[in-house]
This record gives C-alpha cells, structure tokens and sequence, in this order.
C-alpha cells in the first residue's frame, strides 16, 4: 500500500532523503452514508444511556476511580506493559505485588496524567499546552523518559517493525520543521464545534497519531485526549468509559483503520470502527456498573443489623478498590488498627471478604466478586460490521 498516493495529505522529501507524510487540517470532507449514520446513532444512544447512569450513580468517583484504573492499565498494555488490573489496584491498596515496580509506576502515571488533565480542563480549555503538561507526567521516570517529557519534538520519529530504520518504516509522520504547523491547525480544531461530537473525538485522535508530536508516549496521549473530549464535549459526566479496551482487543484492526486513513483517505471504516468501539464500550460498562452496584447493595442489606458503621463504610469503599489492607483502612477511617481488624473480620465472615496472602503481619484481603466483575473480558463482537 503506497501511502504517495494519499488524498488526505502530502508525503514531503526532506534534505536528508527521507520521506515524511503532512496529513491535511480537519475537518475532511465525510460522506454521510447510512452504515456511518447508524453507527453514530447507536453509539449516541448508549453513551447517552451511560451518562444518564453515570450521573445517577450514589457515589460516582468510587466507581470511576476502578473504571479510570482500567484503562490506565488496558492503554499500557497496548504498548507493551504487562501490569495487570488486579495488579495495581492491590499496589494502590498498599499490598505487596511481585509485578516489576516500573510497570506499575507506568499506569501510575497514567492515572496521574488523566487526573491532571481533567483538574485543569476546569480551568484551561483542552490545548497544546495541556497536552505537553499531561506527558511530561506520563513519562517521568519510566521507559522513555529520556525522551524529553513534556516537549515536543525536535527531531524525526517513525513506525513500523522492530529494528526497522526511517528508509524502511511503514509511516513516517512531519518532520520537526512541520511540526508546529500541523499541532496548530490540531489545537484549532478541537475547539471546532461544527461536527457530531463522537466524529469530531474521532477525528483529533486520528491526527493526533498521524502527527505523532512527541519522540514517546504518542499512543497513551492520543487515548487520552478521547477521554479528555468526551469530558470536555460533556457526552459524560466523569471517566466512565475505558476505549482502551476496545483497541486492545481489536489491536490490529486499531492499526490499519488509522493507518488506512492516511494512505486510502478511508475515513469511514475508521469512524464507523470508532463509534462502534465507543457502543461496545458504553454497553460493557453498563453492565459492570449494574453488577457491582447489586453486589455492594446487597452487602449493605448483609450489616444493616451491626452496631459499627465501619463494616458498611467499607462496603462502599470496594466499588473505588477491592483491594485492602487492614493498615490501609485504619488509616482512610481514621480509626484504630484493632477497629479497622474486627470490621475486616465480620466481612470476611459475610462473604464479603477474602484473604489473599498469608502475611501475619499485614494481610491483603479481596472483594473477588467486585475483582471477577473488573477484570472479566466481554467478547468483543461487531467491530468489523461495516
């Protein structure tokens, strides 16, 4: 596939020789067919139907905070970190974990940077200067960090196989010197209002690959930037929808649609995987959002007759993290250690609770009911249905 020939940019020679592709500003020119139409009502439909829940949710940051860790963890994993879930969330509840800590410190980041952004998307529209801010948080002190965090670059980046060189890369986006040029006509359009909110997310994470602005991170900031938008258009009121995991189970598919654009103009197998991506999603969520509510509902009934309210305090707690330790719960009450002990003790007694490890000393305990419902992978069915 020879993407010289594409309609939706120019492929520039450079001093040096090499080849480097400028996609064209937005908006294109999209035709409005009745699959792409579909598409965007059904994934309207059910994103609307997951902020409707989501704003009615009793304590929506709890929820959200498991959800916002999920796709930290799945958009790592896309580039190759192997933390897993269960993982992080027992690391973030102060559990020992045998995973390598730079792993975990990757997803730490990105939840870091996700929190950043949307504190700051209160007080600056989402821009250039936001997303730099987001990706040096990103990138402190892990693999790549070495790559100038928070800074865009000033020298030639590539894609394609392992090893490969910029002669043999399979997509080669501006160069330094064009750089600046395609982020602005970027940061224009994601303030462009004109488009159906769904396409307009669409379209800025497929220019945001194709500039591909920093020497590392490109992939995680670009999924980033989805969720940002989807806050900042208000389709939804808090984080709830991890598209990550939609890319990560439709990996290769994720590659050639965006690729596919740049070399074919193919913008509508890509939209139409997108708004089918973001319907998948939204429906996935539902259901785990209906199930981990009638689990902590139902625990709550379980201590209704017990004098502590601790017992109940901690129910809710394990919609935010299943993971817990007693030290970890003494210390979020603001009670003592033997306190935190005997209400840890009656849920373990319910059911509610399970050790995890043997240690006399500070033992992990699992909600595994709440843990099965996170980590379990729906099929992904339909994304190709164009």
């Amino acid at each position: 596939m020879d993407i010289k020939n594409s309609p939706v940019g120019k492929v520039v020679k450079t001093s040096t020789g090499y080849e480097a592709f400028l996609p064209n500003p937005l908006p294109p020119l999209i035709e409005w067919n009745t699959v792409l139409i579909n598409a965007l009502s059904r994934a309207d439909q059910l994103i609307g139907k997951l902020a409707g829940e989501g704003a009615r949710l009793p304590n929506p940051h709890l929820l959200t905070r498991s959800f916002i860790t999920k796709e930290a963890v799945l958009s790592s994993q896309i580039e190759g970190t192997q933390a897993t879930l269960g993982e992080v969330l027992a690391d973030e509840a102060g559990a020992v974990v045998e995973r390598h800590p730079a792993d975990l410190k990757e997803v730490r980041n990105y939840i870091e940077a996700l929190d950043y952004g949307l504190k700051r998307l209160n007080v600056l529209p989402l821009s250039l200067r936001l997303i730099k801010e987001m990706h040096e948080i990103l990138m402190q002190g892990v693999r790549g960090s070495h790559a100038t965090p928070g800074e865009f670059r000033r020298s030639q980046n590539w894609i394609g196989i392992p090893g490969c060189t910029i002669s043999t890369a399979k997509y080669v986006p501006p160069t330094a010197e064009e750089l600046m040029n395609c982020l602005g006509e970027l940061e224009t359009f994601l303030h462009d209002r004109k488009l159906p909110a769904l396409v307009h997310i669409a379209l800025c994470h497929y220019q945001f690959e194709a500039i591909h602005p920093f020497l590392d991170g490109n992939g995680r900031v670009g999924r980033l930037l989805i969720t940002l938008l989807l806050i900042e258009r208000q389709l939804l009121p808090s984080p709830l929808l991890y598209l990550s995991a939609f890319f990560e189970a439709t990996r290769d598919d994720y590659y050639r649609y965006l690729y596919n654009v740049s070399a074919k103009g193919d913008w509508q197998d890509w939209l139409i995987y997108f708004l089918n991506g973001i319907a998948v999603q939204a429906e996935d969520v539902l259901v785990r959002i209906t199930k981990i509510n009638g689990l902590i509902d139902d625990w709550l009934k379980s201590v209704e007759t017990i004098s502590s309210d601790l017992p109940a305090k901690i129910i809710k707690s394990l919609a935010e993290n299943p993971y817990l330790t007693t030290k970890n719960i003494a210390e979020k009450f603001d009670v003592a250690f033997t306190t935190a002990q005997r209400a840890i003790q009656k849920l373990e007694n319910l059911d509610v609770l399970s050790k995890v490890n043997e240690s006399k000393r500070d033992r992990t305990y699992c909600a595994t009911k709440i843990l099965e419902v996170l980590e379990k992978v729906f099929k992904i069915s339909g994304h190709d249905g164009m």
